[in-house]
């Protein structure tokens, strides 16, 4: 079975992955920052405030999710763990994206050649349908595709 969403593309391309799912908001410093510290091969989820993703390995995975939340360092963790190539390989927002992700982003795709995909505005259906461990399709239009 497919379901198909469409959101407005913040960084493009296309992928299949496995999603990762939060119900809230992910709080960028505590998920990211200890395995950046540990210079940590993969990203394993460290905040235990968020019970959807504590845990998790995130690396190389996409990362379904409302919105970021927390420091204002938020998008030099994002920018950080992109130019360790440890990151999702992409984050889908269902709510519009913040500045602070979004500024991580585009300063990890534009400084560190990341192809890191971002998308926003997919609703609080995406959300709700998308399961960990579905599959996911991105197409460059900001096409998504839920598949199980």
């Amino acid at each position: 079975m497919e379901k198909v969403f469409k959101g407005r593309v913040i960084g493009g391309g296309t992928l299949e992955g496995e999603a990762v799912v939060s119900h809230q908001g992910v709080n960028t410093l505590a998920t990211f920052q200890k395995s950046a510290l540990k210079n940590a091969k993969q990203v394993i989820s460290s905040d235990q405030n968020n019970p959807d993703i504590y845990k998790l390995n995130l690396t190389g995975k996409v990362l379904c999710l409302p919105k970021t939340i927390g420091s204002t360092t938020g998008g030099l963790v994002i920018q950080t763990i992109c130019s360790m190539g440890i990151n999702p390989s992409a984050m889908l927002f269902s709510e519009d994206i913040d500045s602070l992700a979004c500024s991580g982003i585009i300063l990890a795709r534009n400084w560190e050649n990341s192809k890191i995909i971002a998308i926003d505005r997919l609703g609080d259906e995406f959300l709700q349908y998308v399961k960990t461990g579905d599959k996911i399709i991105i197409e460059e239009d900001g096409t998504v595709k839920v598949v199980r």
